[in-house]
């Protein structure tokens, strides 16, 4: 049950202060290690970009989902808020 909040006494923030320093510096001591020089990317990319598509394949069905998730619309618009936030 230590892990649920509770006024934090002088003598805790002491203590909590110390491990976090003893964690800090043997962090910083184990990056001092690691060689800082990187030779190649870590790793390998393919293309950047997508593909490009045939355009509208899928566009009515598309019409047909859009349509039918609107809470308001006429025949050949949704009918959106406008300012309302």
């Amino acid at each position: 049950m230590d892990f649920l909040w509770h006024a934090v006494s002088e003598k805790e923030k002491e203590k909590i202060k110390k491990e976090a320093k003893r964690i800090m510096d043997s962090f910083s001591e184990k990056l001092e290690g690691i060689d800082k020089k990187i030779s190649e990317p870590l790793g390998e990319r393919g293309e950047g970009e997508r593909e490009e598509g045939k355009g509208g394949e899928g566009e009515e069905d598309f019409r047909e989902l859009m349509f039918k998730n609107a809470p308001e619309k006429n025949k050949d618009f949704i009918i959106a808020e406008k300012k309302g936030w």
